[in-house]
């Protein structure tokens, strides 16, 4: 049963008068705010859908979006091309787990009229358009696949991994236009803007497929570090190599492929998980080392055999409440999610959730907001008791999560 609280909203009026630079006027922002309304995104990756749903409360859903209304286009153009082929067709023996990849990460314009998605087995980013479900633009990535994105705190700029060109393309999220890109090391992953969005963080993962998952070959996986660049200038600011930080500290069996990462509330510290680790690291970003490391339980009945977790994943998904007191962890293998004190670092109550894949925080930072990609479903986990507030129903195989905003009227595109 869900169990329904009193909520605050967030002010959007407040954030388009700051995100403006003080030109936007009181009353120009409370008219945006008043024609748009907070929901969250959910990527149904292997469906190619993604939901729409509410940001707090019940998190009902409130309508759907075809994200391949082009796919018989896109298809031909695979078939066509046998290089593409091969990669649509190791896309989906792979990293797909059988299926095909239609929706990793997914945005909204500024204005709240389109959604902005990558897609990785058509290697593209798209603009669907709302209210029609059309394309408004579309942008092939080099390469073959297109993989996690983010947006600039502004929201006029989306940063998307080109994960076998080993390249982050920067877009100018309304037209589409490449404003520039930035070299990073294999298989880049996760991206995060600076909340001055003056830079991008980059998280290559290297190779995740291979069976070759014993610490003896982590070396074959590949060159995985962090990329600082300017989202300006697009120039690369600082590379951050993990194996050095973990040797540091005695911890040479370990990954050093970077995956989920939050930074806390003022930026001193990332948290982050690493491939094959059933928990996460916290790195002081002024000091250039880890600090701690949080090893959380492994569930009896998950299997001990690396190649069986699913793109070297024991853990994926990490957020932090907004207040900077609690993080909340999705063990993917291990079939839970867990509420952590930051500064304890004690874990709460373990959630039962079915390959939880992504963790995010709900539109009033009460709850983080687990995808169960085995459920298809998610959960909503009250940060502060630890405990499970309500699931909700979605498409098949959701994964990433996303705050975004709509018309305040909106119910689905009158195409789909």
């Amino acid at each position: 049963m869900a169990v329904l609280r009193p909520r605050h909203l967030f002010s959007l009026a407040a954030a388009l008068a700051l995100t403006a630079g003080g030109t936007a006027t009181a009353a120009s922002a409370q008219d945006a705010s008043a024609a748009l309304r907070e929901v969250m995104f959910v990527g149904n990756n292997w469906e190619g859908t993604a939901d729409v749903i509410k940001s707090t409360g019940d998190f009902a859903k409130i309508g759907r979006v075809n994200v391949i209304p082009d796919k018989a286009q896109r298809m031909a153009e695979i078939n066509a091309d046998p290089i593409k082929w091969i990669y649509f067709m190791a896309i989906r023996n792979s990293v797909g787990e059988g299926h095909d990849q239609f929706v990793d990460d997914m945005y909204s314009t500024p204005d709240g009229k389109s959604m902005v998605v990558s897609r990785p087995s058509f290697a593209d980013v798209v603009s669907i358009d709302l209210a029609t479900g059309k394309i408004n633009w579309r942008f092939a990535v080099s390469g073959y696949r297109a993989d996690h994105m983010a947006v600039s705190p502004d929201g006029t700029k989306v940063a998307v991994s080109a994960s076998t060109a080993n390249k982050v393309h920067v877009l100018d999220i309304n037209a589409g236009k490449k404003l520039g890109e930035f070299a990073t090391g294999d298989k880049p992953h996760e991206n995060i803007f600076t909340k001055d969005g003056k830079y991008i963080w980059n998280m290559a993962i290297g190779d995740v497929n291979t069976s070759l998952d014993d610490p003896s070959a982590d070396w074959t996986k590949g060159d995985r570090h962090i990329t600082i660049a300017d989202a300006t200038t697009f120039k690369q600011v600082k590379v951050i190599d993990m194996r050095n930080r973990l040797d540091a500290i005695g911890l040479k069996d370990f990954s050093d492929a970077v995956r989920p990462a939050v930074f806390s509330p003022d930026e001193s510290k990332l948290y982050f998980q690493v491939s094959f680790f059933n928990g996460f690291l916290e790195y002081d970003v002024a000091a250039d080392k880890i600090t701690r490391v949080k090893t959380l339980p492994k569930n009896p009945a998950t299997s001990e055999d690396r190649t069986t977790w699913v793109n070297d994943s024991r853990h994926h998904g990490l957020s932090m409440n907004p207040s900077g007191t609690k993080l909340c962890v999705a063990g993917t293998m291990d079939d839970y999610a867990t509420v952590v004190d930051r500064a304890t670092l004690q874990e709460g109550p373990l959630v039962t959730a079915s390959k939880p894949y992504w963790a995010t925080v709900s539109g009033d930072g009460q709850d983080c907001v687990i995808s169960e990609s085995g459920a298809d479903q998610v959960t909503a986990i009250d940060f502060a008791t630890g405990r499970k507030v309500v699931s909700v129903p979605v498409g098949d195989h959701p994964q990433r999560v996303r705050l975004a905003h709509v018309p305040a009227d909106w119910t689905g595109p009158s195409a789909s």
